[in-house]
């Protein structure tokens, strides 16, 4: 696989879209207010429900998924640089990574963002829509019991591999790396969280 450089243009760009602090600039233009500075300090839109209400969480979270399915949808546009369907994969995966890097370090918000679910659900959403509907599924039935966003991240996390690779017996190897990948990246962003889960000083989210 040979990178030319709309490749590296493309790879450029799905870090900048994954960059977008959506729940900073949301916060900051409609509600005169820097969500980092307020609730837990993240960036995401756990703490923006929190601090700002329920619209505005429903609204950063559809934003930021939209991040994550946008940039699967603009890769296609550069499925015509190659001729082997698999490094076009690998190339999806790429970029799909990069933009979860770019939610978690945003070079727009002083690299200080969010911890990367909602895109990385919208990812998933598109390149493993049966597996996202089960982790949905997973993280629901976590929440709703004991209302810690984190733990249903956490446990719907570690459930995306298995199911890639034990119940859809997914067979490529990229793919199964990047499933293992991104679910390491997501608990490792959650470390504070568990810190405080076992602590029993974690915030639940109540409506």
């Amino acid at each position: 696989m040979q990178f030319e450089f709309p490749l590296l243009f493309g790879i450029i760009v799905a870090y900048l879209i994954g960059s977008i602090p959506t729940s900073v600039w949301f916060g900051q233009y409609f509600y005169g207010t820097d969500v980092r500075e307020h609730g837990s300090g993240n960036a995401g839109a756990t703490n923006t429900l929190r601090v700002l209400g329920v619209k505005a969480g429903v609204i950063v979270l559809a934003i930021d998924m939209l991040k994550g399915v946008g940039v699967i949808a603009l890769s296609v546009v550069f499925k015509s640089f190659f001729t082997v369907n698999e490094h076009f994969v690998i190339y999806q995966l790429m970029i799909a990574v990069l933009t979860l890097v770019g939610h978690l370090f945003p070079v727009f918000a002083g690299f200080n963002g969010g911890k990367g679910v909602a895109t990385l659900a919208g990812i998933v959403l598109a390149l493993f829509p049966e597996v996202f509907l089960i982790c949905l599924g997973i993280f629901v039935s976590v929440f709703l019991p004991t209302r810690y966003v984190s733990l249903g991240s956490i446990i719907s996390a570690i459930a995306f591999p298995v199911f890639v690779i034990f119940v859809f017996k997914v067979e490529l190897v990229s793919k199964i790396v990047f499933s293992v990948l991104t679910a390491a990246i997501l608990v490792l962003a959650h470390r504070k969280n568990i810190q405080r889960l076992l602590k029993g000083k974690e915030r639940k989210v109540l409506f």
